[in-house]
Protein backbone atom coordinates (compact mmCIF):
# COMPACT_ATOMS: atom_id res chain seq x y z
CA UNK A 1 0.00 0.00 0.00
CA UNK A 2 0.98 3.79 -0.79
CA UNK A 3 1.20 4.78 3.06
CA UNK A 4 3.86 2.15 2.92
CA UNK A 5 5.90 3.27 0.51
CA UNK A 6 8.80 5.46 1.96
CA UNK A 7 8.06 9.01 0.32
CA UNK A 8 10.61 11.72 1.00
CA UNK A 9 9.94 15.03 -0.08
CA UNK A 10 12.91 16.85 -2.17
CA UNK A 11 11.20 19.98 -3.04
CA UNK A 12 7.61 22.23 -2.73
CA UNK A 13 7.10 20.12 -5.73
CA UNK A 14 8.10 16.92 -5.54
CA UNK A 15 8.99 13.58 -3.76
CA UNK A 16 10.78 10.65 -4.08
CA UNK A 17 10.62 7.10 -3.69
CA UNK A 18 14.19 5.93 -2.83
CA UNK A 19 15.98 3.28 -4.27
CA UNK A 20 15.15 -0.19 -2.84
CA UNK A 21 15.33 -4.07 -3.60
CA UNK A 22 14.82 -4.81 -7.08
CA UNK A 23 14.63 -1.50 -7.69
CA UNK A 24 16.94 0.03 -10.84
CA UNK A 25 15.95 3.69 -10.25
CA UNK A 26 14.50 5.93 -7.94
CA UNK A 27 11.06 7.05 -8.13
CA UNK A 28 9.98 10.65 -8.78
CA UNK A 29 6.43 12.42 -8.16
CA UNK A 30 5.57 15.40 -8.91
CA UNK A 31 3.22 17.12 -6.56
CA UNK A 32 2.35 19.38 -3.73
CA UNK A 33 2.08 18.27 -0.08
CA UNK A 34 -1.79 18.93 -0.45
CA UNK A 35 -1.73 16.82 -3.54
CA UNK A 36 0.32 13.71 -2.12
CA UNK A 37 -2.59 13.40 0.37
CA UNK A 38 -4.65 12.01 -2.48
CA UNK A 39 -2.07 10.25 -4.17
CA UNK A 40 -1.01 8.59 -1.41
CA UNK A 41 -4.65 6.79 -1.26
CA UNK A 42 -4.70 5.24 -5.06
CA UNK A 43 -2.16 2.89 -5.48
CA UNK A 44 -0.01 5.35 -8.15
CA UNK A 45 2.95 5.72 -5.63
CA UNK A 46 3.10 1.62 -5.88
CA UNK A 47 3.20 1.57 -9.74
CA UNK A 48 5.54 3.85 -9.70
CA UNK A 49 7.79 1.92 -7.80
CA UNK A 50 7.26 -0.92 -10.01
CA UNK A 51 8.07 0.77 -12.91
CA UNK A 52 11.50 1.35 -11.11
CA UNK A 53 12.35 -2.04 -11.61
CA UNK A 54 12.30 -2.43 -15.22
CA UNK A 55 15.05 -3.47 -17.13
CA UNK A 56 17.08 -0.80 -18.91
CA UNK A 57 14.79 2.32 -17.27
CA UNK A 58 17.41 5.30 -17.20
CA UNK A 59 17.04 8.10 -14.25
CA UNK A 60 14.25 7.59 -12.45
CA UNK A 61 10.38 6.12 -12.62
CA UNK A 62 8.13 9.45 -12.96
CA UNK A 63 4.75 10.87 -12.20
CA UNK A 64 3.33 13.86 -13.07
CA UNK A 65 0.95 15.44 -10.57
CA UNK A 66 -2.37 14.21 -12.50
CA UNK A 67 -1.04 10.57 -11.88
CA UNK A 68 -4.04 8.10 -10.72
CA UNK A 69 -4.12 4.57 -10.95
CA UNK A 70 -3.67 2.69 -14.05
CA UNK A 71 -2.95 -0.67 -16.15
CA UNK A 72 1.20 -1.56 -15.44
CA UNK A 73 1.82 2.41 -15.45
CA UNK A 74 0.35 5.07 -13.32
CA UNK A 75 -1.64 7.46 -15.55
CA UNK A 76 0.47 10.35 -15.72
CA UNK A 77 3.43 7.80 -16.03
CA UNK A 78 7.18 8.87 -17.20
CA UNK A 79 10.20 6.29 -17.95
CA UNK A 80 12.64 6.58 -20.80
CA UNK A 81 15.08 2.92 -21.37
CA UNK A 82 17.94 2.43 -22.87
CA UNK A 83 17.71 0.82 -26.37
CA UNK A 84 20.24 -1.44 -26.05
CA UNK A 85 19.19 -2.94 -22.55
CA UNK A 86 15.61 -1.57 -21.68
CA UNK A 87 12.15 -2.90 -22.37
CA UNK A 88 9.10 -1.44 -24.35
CA UNK A 89 5.89 -2.27 -22.72
CA UNK A 90 2.28 -1.82 -23.56
CA UNK A 91 1.22 -1.14 -19.96
CA UNK A 92 3.60 1.95 -20.66
CA UNK A 93 1.63 3.10 -23.72
CA UNK A 94 -2.05 2.23 -22.56
CA UNK A 95 -4.94 0.63 -24.33
CA UNK A 96 -6.10 4.39 -26.34
CA UNK A 97 -2.87 4.34 -27.99
CA UNK A 98 -1.76 7.80 -28.82
CA UNK A 99 -4.78 9.17 -27.51
CA UNK A 100 -4.06 13.09 -27.57
CA UNK A 101 -5.15 16.01 -27.52
CA UNK A 102 -5.84 19.20 -30.74
CA UNK A 103 -6.11 23.16 -30.25
CA UNK A 104 -7.59 24.87 -32.54
CA UNK A 105 -7.86 28.52 -32.51
CA UNK A 106 -10.81 30.93 -34.49
CA UNK A 107 -11.17 33.95 -36.10
CA UNK A 108 -14.00 34.94 -33.70
CA UNK A 109 -14.85 36.39 -30.61
CA UNK A 110 -17.21 34.90 -27.55
CA UNK A 111 -19.91 37.67 -28.67
CA UNK A 112 -19.80 36.77 -32.47
CA UNK A 113 -19.95 33.22 -31.38
CA UNK A 114 -22.61 32.52 -28.30
CA UNK A 115 -26.12 33.79 -29.52
CA UNK A 116 -25.51 30.60 -31.85
CA UNK A 117 -24.04 28.00 -29.51
CA UNK A 118 -26.81 25.68 -29.64
CA UNK A 119 -27.01 25.43 -32.90
CA UNK A 120 -23.25 25.01 -33.12
CA UNK A 121 -22.92 22.59 -30.50
CA UNK A 122 -25.97 20.58 -31.97
CA UNK A 123 -24.08 20.94 -35.81
CA UNK A 124 -21.26 19.22 -34.29
CA UNK A 125 -22.78 16.79 -32.31
CA UNK A 126 -24.81 15.66 -35.40
CA UNK A 127 -21.25 15.87 -37.68
CA UNK A 128 -18.82 13.85 -35.29
CA UNK A 129 -19.73 10.67 -34.24
CA UNK A 130 -19.92 9.85 -30.34
CA UNK A 131 -20.24 7.05 -27.58
CA UNK A 132 -19.37 3.41 -27.62
CA UNK A 133 -18.56 1.49 -30.50
CA UNK A 134 -20.30 4.12 -32.47
CA UNK A 135 -19.70 3.99 -36.04
CA UNK A 136 -18.11 7.16 -38.09
CA UNK A 137 -19.12 8.50 -41.18
CA UNK A 138 -16.47 7.09 -43.19
CA UNK A 139 -16.29 3.02 -43.67
CA UNK A 140 -12.31 1.72 -44.82
CA UNK A 141 -11.21 -1.01 -46.82
CA UNK A 142 -8.35 -2.52 -46.42
CA UNK A 143 -5.96 0.09 -48.55
CA UNK A 144 -7.60 2.48 -47.42
CA UNK A 145 -6.57 1.45 -43.54
CA UNK A 146 -3.14 0.33 -44.84
CA UNK A 147 -2.60 4.31 -46.15
CA UNK A 148 -3.65 5.32 -42.54
CA UNK A 149 -1.48 3.60 -40.68
CA UNK A 150 1.56 4.72 -43.05
CA UNK A 151 0.18 8.43 -44.05
CA UNK A 152 -1.24 9.19 -40.57
CA UNK A 153 -2.48 12.90 -40.27
CA UNK A 154 -1.05 13.26 -44.04
CA UNK A 155 -3.70 10.77 -45.17
CA UNK A 156 -6.46 12.71 -44.35
CA UNK A 157 -4.92 15.73 -45.67
CA UNK A 158 -4.68 14.36 -48.70
CA UNK A 159 -8.67 13.34 -49.22
CA UNK A 160 -9.46 16.34 -48.18
CA UNK A 161 -9.44 16.75 -44.66
CA UNK A 162 -7.50 19.83 -44.11
CA UNK A 163 -4.33 21.86 -45.47
CA UNK A 164 -1.02 20.39 -45.75
CA UNK A 165 0.43 23.60 -43.40
CA UNK A 166 -1.04 21.73 -40.54
CA UNK A 167 1.12 19.13 -40.70
CA UNK A 168 3.58 21.52 -39.07
CA UNK A 169 1.63 22.06 -35.86
CA UNK A 170 1.66 18.46 -34.75
CA UNK A 171 3.55 16.31 -32.86
CA UNK A 172 5.87 14.20 -34.92
CA UNK A 173 4.07 16.12 -38.21
CA UNK A 174 1.13 13.30 -37.80
CA UNK A 175 2.54 10.64 -38.02
CA UNK A 176 5.84 8.64 -37.12
CA UNK A 177 7.39 6.39 -38.99
CA UNK A 178 7.67 2.11 -38.37
CA UNK A 179 4.70 0.79 -39.04
CA UNK A 180 4.23 -2.53 -39.86
CA UNK A 181 0.25 -3.22 -41.13
CA UNK A 182 1.34 -7.36 -40.85
CA UNK A 183 1.41 -6.81 -37.06
CA UNK A 184 -1.83 -5.70 -36.42
CA UNK A 185 -4.66 -8.80 -36.02
CA UNK A 186 -7.29 -8.77 -38.42
CA UNK A 187 -9.54 -8.39 -35.84
CA UNK A 188 -7.81 -4.64 -35.19
CA UNK A 189 -8.38 -3.81 -38.52
CA UNK A 190 -11.82 -5.05 -38.14
CA UNK A 191 -12.72 -2.92 -35.32
CA UNK A 192 -10.45 0.00 -37.28
CA UNK A 193 -12.74 -0.27 -40.19
CA UNK A 194 -15.41 1.77 -39.36
CA UNK A 195 -14.36 4.51 -36.36
CA UNK A 196 -12.19 6.87 -38.63
CA UNK A 197 -13.64 10.39 -37.46
CA UNK A 198 -15.23 9.40 -34.04
CA UNK A 199 -14.84 10.75 -30.71
CA UNK A 200 -15.92 7.55 -28.64
CA UNK A 201 -16.46 7.58 -25.26
CA UNK A 202 -14.97 8.39 -21.69
CA UNK A 203 -13.59 11.34 -21.26
CA UNK A 204 -13.13 12.30 -25.01
CA UNK A 205 -14.76 15.03 -25.62
CA UNK A 206 -15.06 18.09 -28.58
CA UNK A 207 -15.07 21.45 -26.97
CA UNK A 208 -16.08 24.88 -27.85
CA UNK A 209 -13.92 27.68 -25.83
CA UNK A 210 -12.16 30.74 -25.41
CA UNK A 211 -9.29 32.91 -24.17
CA UNK A 212 -10.71 33.83 -20.56
CA UNK A 213 -6.87 34.83 -19.44
CA UNK A 214 -3.34 35.49 -20.68
CA UNK A 215 -0.89 34.59 -18.37
CA UNK A 216 2.91 34.63 -20.97
CA UNK A 217 1.77 37.71 -23.36
CA UNK A 218 4.62 37.09 -25.33
CA UNK A 219 3.78 32.66 -26.11
CA UNK A 220 0.45 33.88 -26.45
CA UNK A 221 1.34 36.44 -29.15
CA UNK A 222 3.64 33.34 -30.68
CA UNK A 223 0.61 30.86 -30.70
CA UNK A 224 -1.86 33.27 -31.82
CA UNK A 225 -4.02 33.43 -28.56
CA UNK A 226 -5.66 36.72 -27.23
CA UNK A 227 -8.48 37.24 -24.81
CA UNK A 228 -12.27 36.42 -25.91
CA UNK A 229 -11.48 34.09 -29.08
CA UNK A 230 -13.02 31.37 -29.69
CA UNK A 231 -10.94 28.12 -29.24
CA UNK A 232 -11.83 23.94 -30.45
CA UNK A 233 -10.69 21.53 -27.90
CA UNK A 234 -10.44 17.90 -29.85
CA UNK A 235 -9.39 15.46 -27.25
CA UNK A 236 -9.78 11.59 -28.55
CA UNK A 237 -7.13 8.06 -29.80
CA UNK A 238 -7.02 5.78 -32.01
CA UNK A 239 -10.78 4.44 -30.77
CA UNK A 240 -11.24 0.13 -31.07
CA UNK A 241 -7.91 0.12 -33.34
CA UNK A 242 -5.55 0.63 -30.94
CA UNK A 243 -7.44 -0.58 -28.17
CA UNK A 244 -7.45 -3.96 -29.91
CA UNK A 245 -3.51 -3.72 -30.77
CA UNK A 246 -3.16 -3.13 -27.10
CA UNK A 247 -4.87 -6.08 -25.69
CA UNK A 248 -3.33 -8.34 -28.83
CA UNK A 249 -0.31 -7.58 -27.38
CA UNK A 250 -0.02 -8.63 -23.49
CA UNK A 251 -0.19 -12.24 -24.57
CA UNK A 252 2.68 -11.69 -26.71
CA UNK A 253 4.45 -9.40 -23.82
CA UNK A 254 3.67 -12.11 -20.96
CA UNK A 255 5.41 -15.10 -23.40
CA UNK A 256 8.61 -12.66 -23.85
CA UNK A 257 8.62 -12.09 -20.07
CA UNK A 258 9.17 -15.84 -19.45
CA UNK A 259 11.59 -16.58 -22.97
CA UNK A 260 13.69 -13.71 -21.63
CA UNK A 261 13.97 -13.74 -17.70
CA UNK A 262 12.69 -10.79 -17.05
CA UNK A 263 10.80 -10.70 -13.18
CA UNK A 264 8.31 -8.29 -13.01
CA UNK A 265 6.39 -6.80 -9.58
CA UNK A 266 2.90 -7.05 -11.83
CA UNK A 267 2.21 -9.02 -14.53
CA UNK A 268 0.58 -5.73 -16.14
CA UNK A 269 4.04 -4.66 -16.79
CA UNK A 270 4.65 -7.22 -19.15
CA UNK A 271 7.28 -6.22 -21.88
CA UNK A 272 9.97 -7.24 -23.84
CA UNK A 273 13.84 -6.03 -24.97
CA UNK A 274 13.14 -3.42 -27.34
CA UNK A 275 16.02 -4.68 -29.45
CA UNK A 276 14.01 -8.61 -29.21
CA UNK A 277 11.85 -9.75 -32.43
CA UNK A 278 8.81 -8.92 -29.96
CA UNK A 279 9.50 -5.77 -29.39
CA UNK A 280 9.92 -5.07 -32.62
CA UNK A 281 6.84 -6.51 -33.26
CA UNK A 282 4.82 -4.59 -30.88
CA UNK A 283 6.23 -1.26 -32.32
CA UNK A 284 5.27 -2.25 -35.53
CA UNK A 285 1.30 -2.45 -34.34
CA UNK A 286 1.67 0.60 -32.20
CA UNK A 287 3.35 2.83 -35.01
CA UNK A 288 -0.01 2.14 -36.58
CA UNK A 289 -2.09 2.87 -33.99
CA UNK A 290 -0.26 6.17 -33.49
CA UNK A 291 -0.75 7.03 -37.02
CA UNK A 292 -4.34 6.07 -37.06
CA UNK A 293 -5.03 8.48 -34.11
CA UNK A 294 -3.68 11.42 -35.86
CA UNK A 295 -6.03 10.78 -39.08
CA UNK A 296 -8.40 10.46 -36.75
CA UNK A 297 -8.21 13.83 -34.81
CA UNK A 298 -7.61 15.36 -38.07
CA UNK A 299 -10.43 14.38 -40.27
CA UNK A 300 -12.19 15.73 -37.14
CA UNK A 301 -10.69 18.96 -37.08
CA UNK A 302 -11.60 19.22 -41.12
CA UNK A 303 -15.59 18.43 -39.64
CA UNK A 304 -15.26 20.51 -36.79
CA UNK A 305 -14.55 23.62 -39.25
CA UNK A 306 -17.54 22.67 -41.75
CA UNK A 307 -20.00 22.72 -38.61
CA UNK A 308 -18.23 26.15 -37.63
CA UNK A 309 -19.33 27.47 -41.32
CA UNK A 310 -22.67 26.20 -41.83
CA UNK A 311 -24.22 27.05 -38.00
CA UNK A 312 -22.83 30.08 -37.65
CA UNK A 313 -23.57 31.11 -41.39
CA UNK A 314 -20.10 31.97 -41.96
CA UNK A 315 -17.50 31.70 -44.91
CA UNK A 316 -14.49 29.48 -43.76
CA UNK A 317 -12.03 32.11 -44.18
CA UNK A 318 -13.92 34.41 -41.53
CA UNK A 319 -14.03 31.47 -38.90
CA UNK A 320 -10.27 31.03 -39.73
CA UNK A 321 -10.47 27.78 -37.44
CA UNK A 322 -6.72 27.26 -37.42
CA UNK A 323 -4.73 24.06 -35.45
CA UNK A 324 -2.21 25.94 -32.94
CA UNK A 325 -1.34 22.49 -32.14
CA UNK A 326 -1.96 18.86 -31.29
CA UNK A 327 -0.23 16.85 -28.21
CA UNK A 328 -0.12 12.59 -27.83
CA UNK A 329 -0.71 11.16 -24.61
CA UNK A 330 0.01 7.62 -24.65
CA UNK A 331 2.87 6.93 -26.88
CA UNK A 332 6.78 5.25 -26.83
CA UNK A 333 8.66 6.03 -29.09
CA UNK A 334 12.89 7.03 -29.82
CA UNK A 335 13.74 10.77 -28.54
CA UNK A 336 17.45 12.00 -27.64
CA UNK A 337 17.76 13.20 -24.28
CA UNK A 338 20.89 14.21 -22.13
CA UNK A 339 21.44 11.81 -18.96
CA UNK A 340 24.55 12.73 -16.75
CA UNK A 341 26.16 15.42 -19.51
CA UNK A 342 25.92 13.03 -22.18
CA UNK A 343 23.00 13.17 -25.41
CA UNK A 344 21.57 9.54 -25.24
CA UNK A 345 19.35 8.14 -27.48
CA UNK A 346 16.24 6.78 -25.50
CA UNK A 347 12.84 4.99 -25.82
CA UNK A 348 10.13 7.72 -23.80
CA UNK A 349 7.02 5.81 -22.59
CA UNK A 350 4.20 8.98 -21.87
CA UNK A 351 1.10 7.47 -20.56
CA UNK A 352 -1.48 10.13 -19.74
CA UNK A 353 2.01 12.21 -20.25
CA UNK A 354 2.34 15.15 -22.73
CA UNK A 355 5.84 15.74 -24.54
CA UNK A 356 6.81 19.48 -23.31
CA UNK A 357 10.29 20.71 -24.83
CA UNK A 358 11.61 23.78 -24.12
CA UNK A 359 12.64 26.64 -26.15
CA UNK A 360 15.35 26.02 -29.12
CA UNK A 361 14.42 22.69 -29.17
CA UNK A 362 14.62 21.61 -33.15
CA UNK A 363 10.92 19.44 -32.83
CA UNK A 364 9.44 22.56 -31.87
CA UNK A 365 7.50 24.45 -34.43
CA UNK A 366 10.03 27.38 -35.76
CA UNK A 367 6.91 29.89 -34.96
CA UNK A 368 6.70 28.50 -31.38
CA UNK A 369 11.01 27.37 -30.85
CA UNK A 370 11.61 30.56 -29.01
CA UNK A 371 9.21 30.28 -26.19
CA UNK A 372 8.61 26.37 -26.48
CA UNK A 373 6.22 24.05 -27.65
CA UNK A 374 2.42 24.25 -27.02
CA UNK A 375 1.42 22.35 -24.13
CA UNK A 376 -2.57 21.13 -23.81
CA UNK A 377 -4.05 20.79 -20.79
CA UNK A 378 -8.09 19.80 -20.61
CA UNK A 379 -9.40 20.27 -17.05
CA UNK A 380 -13.17 18.77 -17.12
CA UNK A 381 -16.59 20.56 -18.74
CA UNK A 382 -17.54 22.52 -16.19
CA UNK A 383 -14.04 24.25 -15.50
CA UNK A 384 -11.33 25.57 -17.74
CA UNK A 385 -8.35 24.25 -19.76
CA UNK A 386 -5.02 25.56 -19.89
CA UNK A 387 -2.15 26.12 -22.78
CA UNK A 388 1.14 25.81 -21.66
CA UNK A 389 4.79 25.67 -22.98
CA UNK A 390 7.47 23.50 -22.48
CA UNK A 391 10.25 24.81 -20.36
CA UNK A 392 14.05 23.78 -19.84
CA UNK A 393 13.55 21.93 -16.72
CA UNK A 394 11.16 19.38 -18.08
CA UNK A 395 14.33 18.54 -20.52
CA UNK A 396 16.61 18.64 -17.48
CA UNK A 397 14.83 16.23 -14.98
CA UNK A 398 11.14 14.53 -16.56
CA UNK A 399 12.75 13.72 -20.69
CA UNK A 400 10.88 16.46 -21.62
CA UNK A 401 7.33 15.76 -20.34
CA UNK A 402 4.56 17.27 -18.12
CA UNK A 403 1.24 16.89 -16.81
CA UNK A 404 -1.72 15.95 -19.43
CA UNK A 405 -5.00 17.31 -17.94
CA UNK A 406 -6.69 17.12 -14.69
CA UNK A 407 -6.52 13.46 -13.64
CA UNK A 408 -9.57 11.58 -11.73
CA UNK A 409 -10.05 12.15 -8.53
CA UNK A 410 -13.26 9.78 -8.31
CA UNK A 411 -13.80 6.87 -10.18
CA UNK A 412 -17.03 6.40 -12.55
CA UNK A 413 -18.40 4.16 -10.13
CA UNK A 414 -17.78 6.83 -7.69
CA UNK A 415 -18.71 9.61 -9.67
CA UNK A 416 -22.33 7.83 -10.94
CA UNK A 417 -23.36 7.54 -7.27
CA UNK A 418 -22.06 10.96 -6.10
CA UNK A 419 -24.46 12.36 -8.59
CA UNK A 420 -27.08 10.38 -8.26
CA UNK A 421 -30.66 12.22 -8.69
CA UNK A 422 -28.97 15.04 -10.41
CA UNK A 423 -30.04 16.83 -13.91
CA UNK A 424 -26.12 17.62 -14.92
CA UNK A 425 -27.16 18.59 -18.58
CA UNK A 426 -29.53 21.58 -16.73
CA UNK A 427 -26.80 22.42 -14.30
CA UNK A 428 -24.39 23.27 -17.29
CA UNK A 429 -26.85 24.63 -19.39
CA UNK A 430 -27.60 27.05 -16.33
CA UNK A 431 -23.87 28.28 -16.28
CA UNK A 432 -24.03 28.84 -19.97
CA UNK A 433 -22.39 26.05 -21.00
CA UNK A 434 -24.01 23.77 -23.64
CA UNK A 435 -23.26 20.04 -23.75
CA UNK A 436 -24.81 17.21 -25.76
CA UNK A 437 -23.75 13.64 -25.36
CA UNK A 438 -24.83 10.38 -26.57
CA UNK A 439 -25.97 9.31 -22.94
CA UNK A 440 -26.94 10.43 -19.57
CA UNK A 441 -24.45 7.95 -18.24
CA UNK A 442 -21.52 9.50 -19.52
CA UNK A 443 -22.74 12.73 -18.16
CA UNK A 444 -23.03 11.58 -14.60
CA UNK A 445 -19.26 9.81 -14.83
CA UNK A 446 -17.72 13.18 -15.96
CA UNK A 447 -19.06 15.33 -13.62
CA UNK A 448 -16.62 18.04 -13.04
CA UNK A 449 -16.05 16.83 -9.37
CA UNK A 450 -15.21 13.34 -10.60
CA UNK A 451 -11.78 14.93 -11.41
CA UNK A 452 -8.77 17.40 -10.06
CA UNK A 453 -8.67 20.73 -9.88
CA UNK A 454 -6.48 21.17 -13.07
CA UNK A 455 -5.03 24.34 -11.63
CA UNK A 456 -3.57 23.00 -9.12
CA UNK A 457 -2.02 20.46 -11.25
CA UNK A 458 -0.66 23.05 -13.81
CA UNK A 459 0.74 25.78 -10.97
CA UNK A 460 2.69 22.25 -9.60
CA UNK A 461 4.28 22.11 -13.31
CA UNK A 462 4.82 25.05 -13.31
CA UNK A 463 6.08 25.16 -9.92
CA UNK A 464 8.63 22.58 -10.32
CA UNK A 465 9.71 24.25 -13.73
CA UNK A 466 8.74 21.86 -15.94
CA UNK A 467 6.35 23.69 -18.25
CA UNK A 468 4.67 27.42 -17.76
CA UNK A 469 1.61 28.71 -18.20
CA UNK A 470 0.59 30.56 -21.14
CA UNK A 471 -3.32 31.04 -21.09
CA UNK A 472 -6.69 29.56 -19.47
CA UNK A 473 -9.46 28.36 -21.86
CA UNK A 474 -13.18 28.59 -20.46
CA UNK A 475 -15.48 26.52 -21.96
CA UNK A 476 -18.99 27.25 -23.62
CA UNK A 477 -19.91 23.92 -25.38
CA UNK A 478 -19.12 20.59 -25.65
CA UNK A 479 -20.29 17.15 -26.78
CA UNK A 480 -19.44 13.57 -25.89
CA UNK A 481 -19.83 10.22 -25.66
Amino acid sequence: MAERIKLQQKTEFMWEIPREGGMQVPGRIYATAEMMEAIRSDNAPQQVMNVAHLPGIVKASLAMPDCHWGYGFSIGGVAAFDPATGVVSPGGVGYDINCGVRLMASGLSVDEVRPRLSRLVDTLFERVPTGVGVKGRLTLDGRQQREIVHGGAGWAIANGYGDEEELGFIEEGGCVGGAEPGAVSAKAFERGQFQMGTLGSGNHFLEVGYVHEIYDDEAAAAFGLAIGQVTAIIHCGSRGFGYQICDDSIATMNRACRKYGIELPDRQLCCAPIASPEGEHYFGAMNCGINYAFANRQVIAEWTRQAFVDALGIDRRTVALRTVYEVAHNIAKMERHVVDGKERELCVHRKGATRAFGPGHADVPERYRQVGQPVLIPGDMGRYSYVLTGAEGAMRNTFGSTCHGAGRAMSRTQAKKSSQGREIQQELARRGIVVRASSSRTMHEEISEAYKDVTEVVDTCEGAGISRKVAQLRPLGCIKG
